[in-house]
């Protein structure tokens, strides 16, 4: 039997979907490994923090310029990333 994810849990996991899906799983991951202490995951969760704005930001300007998908796809972000020649965040 197939467990089926709901379908808000699927679009978060889809990288096309959500642009900041590493650092998210980083969060969890450094949770779980820190017995849920917030304070040793404050580093993780600020990257997953700017990541949201960064590319927030993005997403907004292109739905003001008429770009759709509002949100670039995975290989499109890569793209954008690699012009900038570091990590925005």
């Amino acid at each position: 039997r197939k467990i089926r994810m709901p379908l808000v849990t699927k679009r978060l996991r889809d990288p096309d979907v959500n642009p900041c899906l590493s650092e998210s799983d980083a969060s969890t991951r450094c949770m779980d490994e820190n017995n849920y202490d917030r304070e040793m995951c404050t580093t993780c969760f600020l990257k997953y923090k700017n990541c949201r704005k960064f590319w927030n930001a993005i997403m907004m300007e292109r739905r003001r310029n008429g770009v759709k998908p509002p949100m670039p796809t995975a290989a499109e972000r890569e793209k954008i990333l690699g012009a900038m020649g570091k990590m925005p965040y």
